[in-house]
């Protein structure tokens, strides 16, 4: 089935559900395809292959709403599926926020190509798959004689999808994925450090060769030899550019209309306010080329539009769907975020260590846990203590703490260097007077 077969089916479906008593339908049809491969020992360890066929369906009857979902795409099938789905919406409470989104709110235009699809996916063969992977696996185990377990891993998708509303949207998407990764493990004087790099595009032809992943792979676990933690206190906090967005993420919880509607956000009635400090800019913007995170609309059918969510520290936006947009009489833009890009500095991570007198690079999250509704934050950290602009010693075993409220107006840098291979475009941030503690 193509997109345009998937799109006939979706508005039979639509007109289906209409007449059997929906006041408003929305229907989205999808495939897709996902491969993974790991090699570990030289050995493949894994290969997994799936493939998806699924309709989804929301009907609206009477200000009543209820979400369904099939894999069987059979008509006659169907027909059973939408009645029954049409019939147990009556049976819901009411809730004068339920519809569709206002038609004004749809894109006008979806003919512009994103980039979002590599025309040679069908070519990648499994043989390339396995041989990828276990060159990976083998540069790791080359560049390091006391290598305790390396794996290499490569995996791709494509996926192709339609989307119709009965109040005149019509819509679809396709992309494909590539991904890498090495990861290795170490034997240093008793303990078992880890290090991994992974990447992620759109095309093929742009993921990095299997010897750089296996470089950073094995820089990042060598730079955890001798680890162990250091004297509580304050500390100037680096966060590498390739896990800057968790911090990011974990900020957008409370700027999620859901959150602020149920009063449990801290930044609830901060827009126009500052939240930030000077160098703290959030940009989303879905409509970047073969970005991870491009699309021309998202699940509400809401035309996508670059946005500019946190401005110098001032808060302008937040992400709000249609429904939580609705409960809160505001315009709908967009409930969740795309390509997130910041402003960048003018130092790369190697120049911002130099110019550390103390301070602790993290380089991994290890659990931990943030309070959308207080700010309140606590994190286990591994990385590599700084002293006079030069690494010293691995880090492990500490947590940093502290309120959201704070830690972002105690961002004092940012670095020239987004992580490409990510819809996350953190650069390397650097953080003024964070509290370190032993765990």
């Amino acid at each position: 089935m193509n997109n345009k077969e998937r799109m006939e089916l979706a508005q039979w479906a639509n007109d289906f559900a209409l007449k059997k008593g929906a006041s408003q339908a929305a229907v989205s049809i999808s495939r897709s395809r996902a491969v993974q491969v790991e090699v570990r020992e030289q050995r493949v360890e894994t290969i997994r292959e799936s493939t998806e066929n699924s309709l989804n369906l929301q009907i609206f009857r009477d200000n009543k709403y209820s979400g369904h979902s099939t894999n069987n795409l059979n008509k006659r099938q169907l027909e059973r599926f939408i009645s029954d789905a049409v019939e147990a919406t009556r049976y819901l409470s009411a809730d004068e926020d339920r519809l569709l989104t206002d038609p004004a709110l749809y894109p006008e235009d979806i003919s512009k190509d994103l980039g979002l699809v590599d025309s040679r996916y069908d070519e990648v063969s499994p043989e390339f798959r396995i041989e990828t992977a276990m060159k990976i696996e083998q540069l790791l185990r080359d560049g390091y004689s006391d290598v305790l377990s390396a794996n290499g891993r490569f995996n791709d998708n494509t996926s192709e999808s339609v989307r119709v509303h009965s109040n005149g949207f019509r819509g679809e998407h396709a992309a494909t994925y590539f991904g890498c990764g090495a990861s290795v493990t170490i034997m240093d004087q008793g303990s078992r450090p880890a290090g991994s790099f992974f990447a992620g595009t759109r095309f093929l032809d742009s993921l990095p060769a299997p010897d750089y992943l296996a470089q950073q792979s094995l820089k990042d676990v060598l730079r955890q030899r001798g680890q162990g933690s250091v004297a509580s206190g304050r500390y100037n906090m680096i966060v590498d550019n390739r896990i800057g967005g968790n911090l990011i993420w974990r900020y957008f919880q409370p700027m999620n209309a859901r959150n602020i509607q149920q009063r449990n956000s801290f930044l609830e009635g901060k827009i126009g306010e500052r939240i930030g400090s000077e160098k703290f800019t959030i940009i989303d913007d879905p409509l970047i080329k073969g970005g991870l995170g491009s699309r021309h609309f998202d699940s509400d059918g809401i035309a996508s539009r670059k946005r500019v969510m946190i401005e110098k520290g001032i808060l302008k936006s937040y992400f709000i769907d249609n429904y939580y947009g609705r409960k809160l009489d505001l315009t709908p833009n967009g409930g969740s975020s795309s390509n997130v890009l910041m402003e960048y500095g003018d130092k790369n991570q190697d120049q911002i260590i130099a110019s550390q007198d103390n301070a602790i690079l993290i380089t991994s999250f290890n659990g931990g846990n943030a309070n959308s509704t207080t700010g309140d934050f606590s994190f286990g950290i591994s990385g590599q203590l700084i002293e006079k602009g030069k690494i010293v010693r691995a880090v492990n075993e500490m947590n940093i703490s502290g309120n959201f409220r704070n830690l972002w107006n105690q961002l004092a840098e940012t670095g020239n260097d987004p992580y490409p291979y990510s819809s996350m475009h953190s650069p390397t941030l650097v953080f003024n007077d964070v509290d370190f503690s032993g765990m």
